[in-house]
Formats: C-alpha cells, structure tokens, sequence
C-alpha cells in the first residue's frame, strides 16, 4: 500500500519509535495521526521541494567550512551573535532525520522521539543554540519570530527538548537562517538571488512531556479521535476532505445500488419460442 505505515501496537512492551514529524502531526490533528499511527493510514504527501533541498544542502556546507575552521559565521557575526557553528563527531547523525537524528527514550510514555537538526552553534560559554534553515520565496519575508508558522516554532522547540534529554545545555533563544529567493530581477540568467534573514526565537519546550503522554494515551485507546480535536481546536483541511469524500461514495454507492436492485424487480418478458404465446 503506497500510503502504509509502520503502526503502534497496544500490547507491545518495547518502546514505539516516534519522530518528531509525527508529534507535529499529532499536535495538528490527532485524528490523522491515529489514522497514521494505529491504522496505518498516512496523510497524502505533498510534492518535494528539491529546490529547497539544495538550499539546505549549500547552507550546511558553507556553516560547515566555518565548524571545521572554528569561526563565526558572517551572517551570524552580522546580527551580534557570537557563536560557532557546534564542531562535534555526532553532527552527521543529528542531521540524518530519515534514519538516525537525535533520539531520546521518553520512559513516562515509552515512546522514542527523534528529529534531525539542520544546525547547531555554540557560545564561548559552552551553550548550545539550535539552528534552522527555511527556504522559500515571497513577496514579504518573515522578518520577525512573529512573522514564522507556529509549526517552524513547535519544530525547533522539540529539537531544543530532545538536545536538553540528552544532557546538553541549550540557549532559549534558537535562530531561524530564513533564505528568500528573490523575484525582482530582470531577467533569470540562470541563477537565483536570494535575501537571508537571521530570525531570533524564544523556544518553550514546557508543551512536550505532556504531547507526548497525550499521544501516548491517544495511541493505548480503540477509540478514533473526533474530528476538529487539534491543541488549537481548528477544523483539519484532510479530515474534512476525507468525510466529504467518504459520504459521497457512500450516496453514490448507495444510489447504485438502489437502481440495481430495481431492474432486477423489474417483470421479465418471457424468451421467443419458450412458453405458449396465448
């Protein structure tokens, strides 16, 4: 099935492996994340954003050059912050969000969360400071913290949780390297320009203990969240898709199936040649 996924067992003893994509999706909409995660049901993806994937790609080999070296990087340096980019073994792996990223073993909920970070600095004081990269293009670029999804703020907050899990001391404040392709210019010439932006924000991680015991109480239950139970209580644009769609087959079907069954009430006309004609 193209959709399947791996899905959780309620008389498992080990713990489920979670990642961080997925406590998002729990925290948008619970219902889909049973459907993902009891049922095996996924969202529909939407297209790659490979051209993003570049971005993020040359971004991380330019911050790397200055890891390698020890210095600050020109942007950071621009905005008064001093710190390096993090120079430490583990740097790979935290990154590898697909297989391995950093993890931690959430004991109260049994559950393994992990997510791969794009990057990590450091303050001469020893702080960690988490770093992500966006890349988009708009009219307007965010300017502000005020300005991002609350998604990018709830992403970099678990990976400010997993990184503190795992013994590190990290800085409230994260910075978002937010890269805006430019669409202003005469002419394409076989290149892009772009504006790039260091956005400071303040992260919580308060919220994600209790995430966490919320979707592990969701998953030990039969029964399928309601639609609409999302932390912010909006409506989700897939579930009211999918009620919509299922109550349409079903009157479809139903009409179908109706009209079946009246032509087959229908009296028959006996066959040429069988009977008598009087």
């Amino acid at each position: 099935m193209a959709w399947a996924s791996k899905t959780f067992d309620p008389g498992a003893s080990e713990p489920f492996k979670l990642s961080r994509s997925k406590l998002d999706l729990f925290t948008d909409c619970p219902r889909c994340a049973y459907l993902d995660l009891r049922l095996g049901v996924k969202r529909v993806s939407g297209p790659s954003f490979t051209l993003n994937n570049a971005v993020d790609e040359l971004l991380k080999r330019e911050f790397d050059a200055h890891r390698v070296r020890g210095t600050v990087h020109p942007l950071a340096a621009a905005y008064g912050v001093n710190a390096r980019p993090f120079d430490d073994p583990r740097m790979e792996e935290w990154r590898d969000a697909l297989r391995r990223g950093i993890a931690t073993h959430h004991k109260p909920s049994n559950l393994i969360l992990r997510g791969g970070v794009d990057d990590v600095w450091q303050t001469d004081a020893g702080e960690l400071i988490i770093v992500d990269y966006k890349a988009t293009s708009k009219k307007e670029a965010p300017k502000t913290a005020g300005d991002l999804y609350d998604s990018y703020k709830k992403q970099i907050e678990i990976y400010q949780w997993l990184f503190r899990q795992n013994g590190f001391s990290v800085s409230p404040t994260a910075y978002f390297v937010y890269v805006n392709g430019r669409s202003d210019a005469v002419a394409f010439d076989a290149k892009l320009e772009f504006d790039v932006n260091l956005i400071a924000y303040t992260g919580n991680d308060s919220w994600v203990d209790d995430a966490l015991m919320r979707l592990k109480e969701m998953l030990m239950s039969e029964e399928i969240p309601k639609m609409g139970t999302a932390f912010g209580g909006g409506p989700c644009d897939f579930c009211t898709y999918r009620e919509a769609a299922g109550k349409a087959l079903l009157a479809q079907h139903g009409t179908v199936r109706e009209s079946k069954k009246k032509e087959e009430e229908k009296p028959r006309k006996p066959a040429l040649g069988t009977g008598s004609l009087f």
